[in-house]
């Protein structure tokens, strides 16, 4: 879907906030359409004053009595990127302030997330007299409670959104707290410790910036949080600094040996931040100890810098092994169960998947199948997982409506944890489910900022973009469309993984880069007239700077988005048992569908593209996808994902003995 704009209003903030017309062209599509809005996007550097977030008074006093009287001081993390820069941060300006203090990091496999009796009896023996919690807490009222009964203070620094009831602490430092009266309130778990170490600091942000702002910016990436407003500031200033940090050898040594050991780049970047560092940062938690990541980014000595670098890189390789096969288990569960796909809410599990990585497996399902997804491992008679929505689901709210499924579960809209029976699983699929379709049905929408021409794709174009920056959640790379385009060329490239494409219009022809798609899963060929959504990124080639065009998307040229979603959403409807006003398929249908797939030696691709091959409107999306599920049940066809293969021996069946086909070929 295109994203509109006002021509005049664009012309109107290229001369206010003296930006080029693409630049200003793409702000007011991201819904700047005020100069003073734009003008704050772009050059704002204010920080919040850290006292409006509430309780941070009175976490102030008793941090600071603590460091003062010499009190053992506990920074409570979590195991992932945010949690474990937020541990970093605290730890690194406490130390500065002459505190006596420490850190724990409970283990993801033995305690899971967050404040457990456990741990709080570990540090009661440590000799531990407060505990400053970082990216957890919000949900450890018994915790806190009971650390109470030991002679523990705790003082809670979350982002998580709230729930009913707050834990009895000294202060509960959270943004999202309903008396917060914030300006701002999207930080990262490390953002939130930023701002006591800010309060604690007399509120000289950018003093505390300059002392630990690489991993304030680490953390704001990794967990996915608004780049707009303080997070845009924190990550632009935090990244500037890193670069020359980086440049002038003075940068942490942990990062600086782990940004040589991930690859080669000319500079760092958030993205850079996001698909190199985050990842190594994360699989420390994942596949082991966080602590690992944690010492990396504490450790003054260089060569054990090295060493812990050179660890985190290996787990991140064997984290992403594990993940695929994961995902492809999970994919193969999904595919095979028709009901289970038909879902709103994907939910699927696996005996002894492994708990670190399904989260990402949860993202990646979530992107394939456009539904928000929950991921859980079964570990004897309990399930624990992760879950991960598209825009516009709350998954957070989705939990809470059935909360009573779970013995726990936190997080926020996007993304969230859970723990619960394993005999619940069914119960919790079925109320989740029953929530989502109280709801206005919501689809993923690919929003371009604006078109281009063939001719506009140049080095120029890329290098215009750069005041956008920093890039991340709510401001993503800009995503242009390049519509009319016929396909002139496909050439496998990275040992099949990936495409290279070739595309005419107006007698310019672009080369384009589709990474991650092989030629057996590009359904379309060459003379197609296809739209692409492409992103434009600025590099270099033998010391030549040019520009690399990267698809993001592809669909047939012309497309009816409104009639294909309405095929998409119908073909859901009957999946998950719903009648139809009409038929779907008849015996031609089924017929042309079998026939085409018999001439091409089987079909792998959408429905629209099927649809589009058999020369059919839109609207018999939905009946092309059902003939290719009657096809299946009778054993004509055969399905591996989303690829169809005939048996190597026909068969004659007839069709009405296909339940699906006698269904589907009524009205209900």
């Amino acid at each position: 879907m295109l994203s509109p704009y006002d021509k005049d209003v664009a012309a109107e903030i290229a001369e206010a906030c003296g930006v080029g017309p693409l630049a200003s062209v793409l702000l007011c599509a991201r819904g700047l359409s005020d100069p003073f809005e734009a003008e704050s996007f772009l050059y704002d550097a204010d920080l919040c004053d850290p006292f409006e977030l509430p309780d941070m008074e009175p976490a102030v006093e008793r941090v600071q009595r603590a460091v003062d009287d010499g009190e053992p001081i506990t920074v409570f993390g979590d195991y992932d990127c945010d949690g474990v820069t937020a541990t970093a941060l605290l730890y690194t300006c406490l130390k500065a302030r002459g505190a006596k203090v420490d850190t724990y990091i409970p283990d993801r496999a033995a305690e899971g997330y967050g404040l457990n009796p456990a741990a709080i009896d570990a540090l009661h023996e440590r000799g531990t007299k407060l505990i400053v919690t970082v990216d957890n807490g919000i949900s450890a009222a018994e915790e806190v409670a009971y650390a109470k009964t030991l002679g523990i203070d705790t003082v809670v620094t979350d982002h998580h959104t709230c729930g009913d009831v707050l834990p009895d602490a000294v202060a509960v430092v959270n943004p999202h707290r309903a008396d917060a009266v914030c300006d701002f309130c999207d930080w990262a778990g490390v953002g939130v410790a930023f701002k006591l170490a800010c309060a604690l600091a007399g509120g000289d942000g950018y003093a505390v910036l300059d002392e630990v702002g690489d991993l304030v910016a680490l953390g704001t990436v990794a967990d996915v949080v608004p780049l707009r407003g303080e997070n845009r500031v924190l990550v632009r200033a935090a990244t500037a600094l890193l670069n020359d940090q980086l440049i002038g050898g003075t940068a942490r040594p942990g990062i600086a040996a782990l940004f040589r050991q991930s690859g080669s780049v000319d500079a760092l970047d958030a993205t850079v931040l996001a698909f190199r560092l985050v990842p190594r940062l994360n699989a420390a938690g994942r596949m082991g100890s966080a602590e690992r990541a944690l010492r990396l980014l504490l450790t003054d000595d260089k060569a054990e810098a090295e060493r812990l670098a050179a660890e985190l890189c290996d787990a991140n390789t064997e984290r992403q092994r594990i993940e695929q096969e994961i995902t492809a288990e999970a994919v193969a569960k999904i595919e095979a169960d028709p009901a289970l796909r038909a879902d709103r809410v994907l939910i699927v599990d696996g005996e002894g998947w492994h708990r670190g990585v399904v989260g990402i497996v949860a993202a990646r399902l979530a992107e394939k199948y456009g539904r928000p997804a929950v991921v859980l491992s079964l570990e004897g008679d309990v399930a624990k997982g992760s879950g991960r929505s598209i825009p516009g689901f709350s998954l957070y709210d989705a939990l809470a409506a059935c909360r009573d499924v779970f013995t726990l579960f936190g997080g926020h809209s996007q993304a969230a944890g859970m723990t619960l029976p394993a005999g619940s699983i069914a119960e919790f699929r079925r109320r989740i489910n029953e929530y989502a379709a109280s709801l206005e049905p919501t689809e993923p929408e690919l929003m371009l900022d604006c078109k281009l021409r063939p001719a506009a794709l140049s080095f120029e174009t890329a290098a215009a973009l750069s005041i956008l920056e920093p890039y991340g959640a709510e401001n993503p790379p800009p995503l242009f469309g390049l519509y009319g385009m016929r396909l002139t060329g496909l050439q496998s490239v990275g040992g099949g993984k990936h495409l290279r494409l070739t595309a005419e219009r107006d007698g310019v022809t672009v080369g384009l880069i589709y990474f991650s798609v092989s030629a057996e899963e590009f359904p379309y060929r060459e003379g197609d007239m296809l739209d692409f959504a492409v992103r434009l990124y600025e590099s270099e080639f033998r010391g030549e700077k040019q520009v690399s065009v990267q698809v993001r998307a592809v669909r047939p040229a012309g497309a009816d988005d409104d009639a294909v979603l309405a095929a998409y959403r119908r073909y859901a409807a009957f999946c998950a048992g719903e009648g139809t006003d009409e038929p779907l398929v008849d015996r031609d249908l089924c017929g042309a569908v079998y026939r085409f797939l018999k001439a091409n030696d089987g079909w792998r691709g959408d429905g629209e593209t099927l649809a589009l091959r058999l020369g059919l409107a839109p609207d018999k999306i939905a009946g092309c996808l059902t003939a290719l599920d009657v096809l299946t049940e009778l054993g004509i066809l055969t399905r591996d994902g989303d690829a169809y293969r005939l048996p190597p021996v026909p068969q004659k069946v007839d069709l009405d003995d296909s339940a699906l086909y006698r269904r589907a070929s009524r009205a209900t």
